[in-house]
């Protein structure tokens, strides 16, 4: 039984227990989503039963927001070509149109940075360094300015994720709206959530934190960063191990905030990515999902997630599906 809370000693040392490095060869990008098989795929599959799919992704606002860090760049869209002005008769029409054709278009430019507490994103490998290393002992220089990221990049999961996605609810698990900042969810918390909800986790699975932080969010509206945030405890590192788990998602940034370990600001990403070698979605909503698995008592489903294959990206906004 893992221990709760545990020291931060004992989270250094799990750099050592828990790491993958060279598991699946010395060149391995693909870190846990190695423990997603065909199998695996093909008994998610089976779990579509009615064909009802839930987003589990906010939507991408521009503009500033409460939740931006200090020196954050906001959603940005620039549109290259609208509707206004179709009617003017000296309009100069882009290459292609007619200035009098009945066909015209629209489009923009769209530029984000994934990274943060306000969008929903997949960190790749690339996102997180320990001792100056990523995950498989992959030096830090090689994410730098003149190619981005040089390995580990989030073009690795082109082929998309697609596995078992597993639900835990904690504020239904306790009977509170939502989960205040600063409260962690214990590894045996865990572990009393799956065995309420009856399911059974498996090599592969995506696990999936819902602190209810977006019920709040659409209530109360957003937490600025320092206001903290819940999330999973460090305790939980074990069981994500021990399970085989292929990625962890949450409604927050994953980690409890603040940190209660002075030396290790964010145990589940330095953890998670640089020794596990674990993907993360950070920033989800799982609040349709928690109603859905609710109404039909049923915590467990088909899970995908299909990143921008963006090459030298440490990132990428996603919107995860689950599907019934």
């Amino acid at each position: 039984m893992e221990k709760s809370p545990p020291s931060e000693e004992d989270v250094l040392h799990y750099f050592e227990r828990f790491s993958n490095w060279g598991r699946w060869g010395e060149n391995d990008q693909l870190g846990t989503i190695n423990h997603i098989t065909a199998a695996v795929r093909a008994d998610a599959a089976r779990l579509i039963t009615s064909g009802v799919p839930i987003s589990c992704g906010r939507p991408i606002e521009t503009g500033t927001t409460a939740e931006d860090v200090p020196g954050a760049a906001p959603p940005h869209r620039f549109m290259l070509r609208s509707g206004e002005g179709l009617r003017d008769p000296a309009r100069v029409p882009p290459p292609g149109f007619a200035p009098d054709g009945r066909l015209a278009a629209a489009s923009e430019y769209l530029g984000y940075a994934a990274h943060g507490y306000r969008i929903t994103h997949l960190d790749g490998l690339s996102h997180a360094f320990w001792d100056h290393h990523m995950y498989n002992g992959v030096p830090a220089e090689r994410v730098n300015a003149h190619q981005g990221a040089g390995h580990h990049g989030i073009e690795n999961y082109q082929d998309g994720i697609v596995t078992r996605g597993v639900l835990v609810d904690v504020p239904r698990h306790r009977g509170v709206r939502w989960l205040e900042p600063g409260d962690g969810v214990t590894g045996p918390e865990v572990r009393a959530i799956l065995a309420e909800q009856e399911v059974e986790v498996r090599a592969g699975d995506a696990l999936l934190l819902r602190t209810g932080y977006g019920r709040k969010r659409a209530e109360l509206g957003a937490d600025p960063p320092e206001t903290g945030s819940a999330g999973w405890d460090a305790s939980c590192l074990p069981l994500f191990h021990e399970w085989q788990i292929s990625l962890c998602g949450a409604d927050t940034a994953q980690d409890v905030r603040p940190s209660p370990y002075p030396g290790i600001r964010s145990p589940i990403h330095a953890v998670g990515l640089v020794a596990m070698g674990m993907p993360l979605i950070d920033n989800a909503d799982f609040e349709r999902l928690a109603a859905h698995c609710a109404a039909q008592h049923r915590w467990s489903f088909f899970f995908t997630v299909a990143p921008l294959a963006v090459t030298g990206s440490t990132s990428s906004a996603v919107n995860p599906l689950a599907v019934f």
